[in-house]
């Protein structure tokens, strides 16, 4: 450690949460090779705990999740005198992320993989071999969420981080409540300047390492167009108006998404927007942005992650996107349909929003707020049409 910097207020209070934790101090910390992974591991070593570093081999060839962050989650369990683990789940990866996100663009929705990953290769998983392997209880990662363990109904709750910028429970709605009851997520309570604060005291090498701007496959790649071309052949279309117009053409609807308006390659006397991906006709459908607000969406593939799910209508705060703020809606529960049941997720609901909303896409996430926990979430499959 630094000793010329000392510990930070909100630091201090994450090494007495966790030096009060119950039960066994013993974990295995996700490490990217990131700032937030490498304090967390950090963190709960100085708090006194047992910790082993376990890193996930996604992908082959460059990216910050793979050949780069293995190197620097390595030097960081090196430097905290732990052991590192590595762990090839390239083939997991393979078919639950990289296959569902090429058959979701072909397909004309814009998927979200980063909660399936949580669910489906990250958190599970990583519990799995902790325990089974190393005979670890816990698995903690450098996500900015909370966990409010054992409520007075037994459920594990989720909870937004105590950063509004930094905020990561929208991409971990899909985790199930035995995995949730046991990760501990050491940043919940730091804004991301303490995160930098408190890398730098411990002299950590990534305290100034840039953050990650992309999603991951989009960085391995080069660009998200990059890795769709790898995939799916050029499918020459029309961009057409609601009503048929014909304005152009495309070289794919995978290279659109709902709500965007820049590179369009098309002129109208206004400004137009994306507002539906038709993969029967493969048409992009484009309208000004009066035109392209929804009141209502359906929402399948839902998890109930911190409370049991409702039998009749409720009132929920929903955020429809990462960045986006929450917007007040009345969610109907729905009868579940096949596609859901198969895949282990009973539930759908109606969304009907207080206000229209823009840029409401299917496969994207709907999660469901009040306040700071998070109820649940699932995909949008369809919204209302004007």
């Amino acid at each position: 450690m630094d000793p010329g910097l000392t510990v930070t207020p909100a630091g201090n209070a994450a090494l007495e949460r966790l030096r009060q934790w119950p039960g066994e101090h013993s974990v295995a910390v996700g490490l990217s090779g990131g700032v937030d992974s490498s304090l967390t591991a950090a963190l709960l070593v100085e708090a006194g705990w047992r910790v082993e570093g376990l890193t996930l081999w996604l992908m082959s060839g460059k990216g910050s999740c793979c050949a780069e962050g293995l190197v620097d989650a390595a030097a960081i369990c090196e430097q905290l005198g732990i052991a590192h683990h590595v762990v090839d789940t390239r083939e997991t990866f393979q078919k639950e992320i990289v296959q569902r996100l090429v058959e979701g663009y072909r397909h004309g929705i814009t998927p979200l993989p980063c909660s399936q990953c949580n669910r489906s290769v990250k958190f599970g998983p990583m519990l799995d071999w902790a325990m089974h392997e190393r005979d670890l209880p816990r698995i903690a990662t450098g996500h900015y969420a909370r966990i409010r363990h054992g409520g007075s109904d037994g459920r594990h709750q989720l909870l937004r981080g105590l950063d509004t910028h930094k905020d990561q429970s929208y991409f971990l709605y899909d985790l199930p409540q035995q995995v949730l009851g046991r990760i501990v997520f050491p940043l919940g309570e730091l804004t991301k300047p303490d995160t930098r604060k408190e890398a730098a005291r411990h002299g950590l090498r990534t305290a100034s390492k840039p953050e990650s701007q992309d999603l991951c496959l989009a960085e391995h790649h080069g660009s998200m167009r990059a890795f769709l071309d790898t995939y799916l052949p050029p499918r020459q279309g029309e961009i057409v108006l609601a009503d048929g117009t014909v304005l152009g053409e495309h070289d794919g609807i995978e290279h659109f998404t709902i709500g965007q308006r820049r590179g369009l390659g098309v002129a109208w006397r206004e400004p137009l927007h994306v507002i539906r991906l038709d993969a029967a006709m493969n048409r992009v459908v484009v309208a000004p942005r009066a035109d392209a607000g929804r009141s209502s969406c359906e929402v399948g593939a839902v998890n109930w992650v911190s409370v049991d799910p409702p039998a009749h209508a409720v009132d929920v705060e929903v955020q429809v996107r990462y960045r986006s703020l929450p917007v007040a809606a009345r969610l109907t529960p729905q009868t579940a349909q096949d596609d859901d049941s198969q895949r282990g997720r009973p539930y759908r609901c109606r969304l009907d929003f207080a206000e229209e909303q823009f840029s409401i896409t299917p496969g994207q996430a709907a999660v469901f707020y009040r306040g700071d926990v998070v109820l649940g979430g699932g995909l949008i499959s369809r919204s209302d049409r004007p």
